[in-house]
């Protein structure tokens, strides 16, 4: 952990899921007015920009109709855009990408990294758009068939097979400095893959773009704190996803995409602080002196 003034806070995606089968809270937002008000809400509690979606990438999940998902999150980027958001699509499919951006989005956040469309990229060169390019290596259906990283071991294989997209988003005519990767917690990976990236995030920051890690009430959590064998469950998981906000916070990770804003910029206020208090500054303990 660095001290002085060398902190740089993470900036914080909150996450507004138009669906109504999303793994942490399918069907809370599933309308347009009731996702923009939620979206209004993540803004005030200090998001740097939203991420809408209408495709739940949950293991096990099906996909909706192109039409459907345009449905989704279409009206609710205009009328988030309009109130002044900074909005990124989530989505992995070139024409949802095209009206999102269409509509005032300014990041494609595409967790397939255009293996499942390739005409995405295309779409974000030419609109000059941002680009995040997750570690992915198969749908939600079928993604737990894809968990071995044999031989070279999981951090060394994501390294590699991001960096092949790294090229293909670069051969579009995407610019480096508009590209940001993400490891992809939880996608084809289990829980001990999931920490190992954690640990080695530094190995994939070799490849000179910015990270974004989206670990919030993630299932490798929920087995972490699981008591007599059960998992604790999706929405008491928060406690456990600030103190790691922390940690990836002193550690200098570029982007965090969460679910609880508040809760995440409580944890980066404290690594913060921390941050700031050298060995040798003044102590946090009040002395007789000082009260004097």
């Amino acid at each position: 952990m660095t001290g002085g003034t060398s902190f740089r806070r993470p900036r914080v995606m909150g996450i507004v899921n138009v669906t109504p089968d999303s793994f942490s809270d399918g069907g809370r937002w599933d309308t347009t007015e009731r996702a923009v008000t939620h979206g209004l809400q993540l803004l005030r509690d200090g998001a740097d920009v939203l991420d809408i979606g209408g495709e739940s990438t949950r293991p096990g999940a099906t996909r909706p109709l192109v039409a459907e998902e345009l449905d989704r999150v279409v009206p609710v980027i205009r009328e988030l855009v309009a109130a002044g958001a900074g909005v990124s699509v989530d989505t992995m499919r070139a024409e949802v990408a095209e009206a999102a951006l269409e509509a005032g989005a300014q990041i494609v956040n595409d967790v397939s990294g255009g293996l499942a469309d390739p005409r995405i990229l295309d779409v974000v060169a030419d609109r000059g758009a941002t680009y995040v390019a997750m570690h992915w290596r198969a749908h939600a259906d079928r993604m737990r068939d894809f968990t071995d990283y044999s031989p070279d071991g999981v951090v060394a294989t994501v390294r590699r097979e991001l960096g092949e997209r790294l090229e293909a988003v670069l051969a579009a005519g995407v610019p480096h400095d508009r590209v940001v990767l993400d490891p992809g917690l939880g996608f084809a990976k289990t829980a001990e893959h999931n920490w190992q990236l954690l640990m080695f995030l530094d190995v994939l920051e070799t490849l000179g773009c910015p990270l974004l890690v989206g670990a919030s009430r993630k299932s490798f959590l929920g087995s972490l704190l699981a008591r007599d064998g059960v998992s604790r469950p999706v929405d008491e998981r928060e406690h456990a996803h600030a103190a790691l906000v922390a940690l990836l916070a002193a550690r200098g990770v570029d982007s965090l995409r969460v679910h609880d804003v508040r809760a995440t910029r409580d944890a980066l206020a404290v690594a913060e602080a921390l941050s700031l208090r050298q060995p040798g500054q003044t102590s946090w303990v009040t002395t007789r002196e000082d009260e004097q």
